[in-house]
């Protein structure tokens, strides 16, 4: 069975439906989440406190159910985004992008000669600990090929340089950082705001524009389906958190309904 390849769903028109894992860095999540149908997976690591041992064992479990795994990093630190990937993720979403400069930043620290200067260390876990005996440029081609890039738009100068940084080669998608850039704005929430649907629709014209992909995290399934109604072409349906929240929120009440 060929490796699912998370660069081959950029911007393609299908719509591409995960969620964020904050909390349940299970065995099982993988094979969960695949069944249950889902595209991708995006494992947090700015907000959770999870290091990268979870990240490797995370990693390892989406790989076994074929699930293509997105690291969301802590930082545009160097350190963060080559270590994600040596763990063998998919891909990696990296917060705060504002400028064409710190995209480049990226691109840099993820890429493999010519296109960045990642440090070298093959026949590790990002090509499955296999043994090769090619030699070394097809390697680094392969892994550049498969390296996807997502960047996160959470202030107005992203919003502002959207359409400049997705054309780059070697960025794959712009995600819309709400809550971020809605109190990047001084607006904390104020999703209808004039300021926050410029930037918004900046970014998914952009994305399309340049044929790649527009990605956002939404509360529930009904709000995704509006999202992939406004362009957006990757979404993810909550995080594991609220979504069993939801899920036992909505069974106790058909209980409690039922049984009054």
């Amino acid at each position: 069975m060929p490796i699912p390849n998370l660069r081959d769903l950029v911007g393609t028109p299908k719509t591409k439906i995960g969620t964020f894992l904050f909390e349940f860095a299970t065995p099982g999540i993988g094979q969960i989440l695949k069944a249950a149908g889902a595209d991708y997976a995006v494992l947090d690591m700015e907000h959770t406190g999870f290091g990268f041992d979870t990240v490797r064992q995370v990693v390892r479990y989406c790989q076994a159910a074929d699930l293509p795994m997105i690291v969301r990093v802590p930082s545009q630190s160097r350190h963060h985004i080559s270590r994600a990937l040596d763990t063998g993720a998919d891909g990696i979403m990296v917060p705060i992008v504002s400028s064409v400069e710190q995209a480049k930043a990226v691109i840099d620290a993820a890429k493999y000669w010519p296109d960045g200067t990642r440090g070298v260390a093959l026949g590790l876990a990002h090509e499955r600990f296999a043994m090769r005996s090619e030699p070394l440029l097809p390697r680094l081609a392969e892994q550049n090929a498969r390296t996807a890039i997502i960047l996160q738009v959470e202030d107005p100068r992203g919003g502002a340089a959207a359409d400049q940084i997705i054309q780059m080669p070697g960025v794959d998608m712009l995600w819309l950082g709400h809550n971020d850039l809605s109190v990047a704005l001084n607006k904390p929430g104020a999703f209808g705001d004039a300021d926050f649907i410029k930037a918004e629709q900046a970014t998914i014209a952009a994305a399309k524009k340049h044929g790649k992909s527009a990605g956002r995290l939404s509360i529930d399934a009904r709000q995704a389906a509006e999202f992939v109604k406004m362009g957006c072409d990757f979404v993810s349906i909550a995080g594991d958190v609220w979504l069993l929240q939801q899920a036992f929120a909505a069974g106790a009440e058909t209980i409690r309904t039922s049984s009054s």
